[in-house]
């Protein structure tokens, strides 16, 4: 068989995986529940950067977030988002922090139901293990975007410093700037890396989840910069949504890329069924 036919039956195969396994509507419950997870998440890094007395690395961390985000979804959310993060969360040890944490988990959740599903796998481990790993996750990933926060900060520093002895780099300050959006995407493959690997029940073989994982962060990247450009040539939501505009650019923007990312999975489960016997 052909290389174009080949590569035309496995993605045929996983667009038809998509619809049987109901990938449209779970991309709506996982860009609904990912946004609703968004402001709790960032309330609870808060609450951890200010624990360790580094409060203004939750701003840091929301731009890191955001960065990848189209111009004209992000900036309304995030002016809202800075709006609760200049709130007073110092009480980390809370009842309050413990059920955003909670909350935000749901958006982890939402993700492991759609790969279950793309994986075609039945989810057999306890409500109670589900829960604790989710909450792991969210954890684990506060103090990732607050690690890569602070290199954030740092990074400038150093090269400042740099610059004053070696004059000569100067010349490369431009594609410095560049790094943030590095330090994105790699957040990005981590955080994909990780759901591929730990969230689903069962799943391809870890070496074989290289090619939905490409997919899905080339698709995004694309996604990102063609919805932007469709929302400054020709959309006008705010005629038809009035003042929940801005919500609703954002769901729509979620959904795309929640559906990619389904997408991604279900191309890592057609490659593996096709190269069983």
């Amino acid at each position: 068989m052909s290389f174009y036919r080949r590569a035309r039956a496995i993605l045929g195969d996983a667009l038809g995986h998509l619809n049987d396994d109901d990938g449209w509507a779970m991309a709506s419950h996982v860009s609904l529940s990912a946004l609703m997870a968004v402001f709790p998440f960032l309330i609870f890094v808060a609450a951890l950067a200010g624990f360790i007395g580094e409060a203004d690395l939750a701003s840091r961390v929301a731009a890191l977030i955001f960065d990848t985000w189209p111009k004209e979804v992000a900036e309304p959310i995030a002016d809202d988002v800075q709006n609760v993060l200049r709130q007073s969360h110092s009480g980390l040890l809370t009842v309050s922090v413990a059920v955003t944490i909670y909350l935000a988990s749901n958006g982890v959740e939402a993700v492991r139901t759609a790969l279950n599903r793309a994986y075609r796998v039945r989810e057999t481990r306890s409500f109670f293990y589900l829960r604790a790993q989710s909450l792991l996750f969210v954890v684990g990933g506060a103090v990732v975007t607050l690690v890569f926060a602070f290199l954030g900060v740092l990074g400038p520093l150093i090269f400042d410093w740099i610059a004053r002895h070696v004059p000569e780099i100067m010349q490369f300050q431009t594609t410095f700037l560049f790094a943030r959006l590095i330090v994105t995407g790699l957040m990005l493959a981590m955080f994909l890396v990780a759901a591929h690997l730990w969230l689903p029940t069962s799943r391809p073989p870890a070496i074989s989840l290289w090619p939905g994982i490409v997919v899905t962060l080339t698709l995004w990247l694309l996604t990102a910069w063609i919805f932007g450009y469709y929302l400054q040539r020709f959309a006008d939501y705010a005629a038809y949504y009035a003042g929940l505009a801005s919500v609703v650019t954002a769901i729509y923007f979620m959904y795309l890329v929640a559906l990619i990312m389904i997408f991604g999975a279900e191309l890592n489960a057609a490659l593996a069924r096709r190269r069983e016997p």
